[in-house]
């Protein structure tokens, strides 16, 4: 029988980039969800203010092919789900394919702003036309924010039944250290199993 391991990664800072609950040791203090500085809103233009100053997100975060309302969204060419682009590069790299980069890129203009549903869906298509399957796959995020534990199984089974495969979901923090400690991004990394054949 033959194997093939691929390992993604992938990383986007929060569009408002907030210090969203960084862990209680690190000294750093902790912003509301809803504020942010006009600067750090990279790609998005007037959006409407709360009246008080806060600039609103036009989108909501987008994690694991899932809507997180009341959470800001992830800065990308995409809808920046580290998760579903974590899977994208294991799976592309297992079956040779190249990465998310030469897939999706932003030399692909058609794919600026897409769910990243669309790439998870395309890239499985292309896998199972390069002759392979997928056995299963394991994905861990890593950041202070959301909590996954009541959206796990929603999350695994949403991605398992477009992989055809298990999928596993867990999460960790930085303790406080680097970017998603800081609460200013996620990041995720994702190990696929595919197997020769149909």
């Amino acid at each position: 029988m033959s194997l093939r391991i691929g390992q993604g990664f992938d990383a986007h800072r929060f569009a408002s980039r907030l210090n969203t609950d960084p862990s209680p040791d690190s000294g750093a203090r902790s912003a509301p969800w809803g504020s942010a500085s006009s600067e750090d809103q990279r790609g998005s233009e007037d959006r409407p203010g709360g009246g008080d100053g806060s600039i609103t997100p036009l989108r909501t975060l987008r994690l694991g092919l899932l809507e997180w309302p009341g959470l800001p969204p992830l800065d990308g060419h995409s809808d920046g789900d580290v998760i579903a682009h974590a899977l994208v590069d294991a799976l592309a790299a297992a079956a040779h394919l190249g990465d998310i980069g030469q897939l999706f890129g932003t030399g692909r203009p058609e794919f600026a702003g897409a769910e990243s549903v669309v790439f998870l869906r395309e890239t499985v298509g292309a896998v199972r036309q390069a002759g392979f399957t997928v056995v299963n796959a394991t994905v861990q995020l890593i950041g202070n924010r959301p909590k996954l534990a009541t959206r796990r199984k929603e999350m695994e089974d949403g991605i398992g039944q477009m992989l055809g495969a298990p999928v596993s979901v867990t999460a960790t923090t930085s303790d406080g250290m680097g970017f998603t400690g800081r609460g200013e991004g996620l990041a995720a990394l994702a190990v696929c199993l595919l197997r020769a054949g149909q």
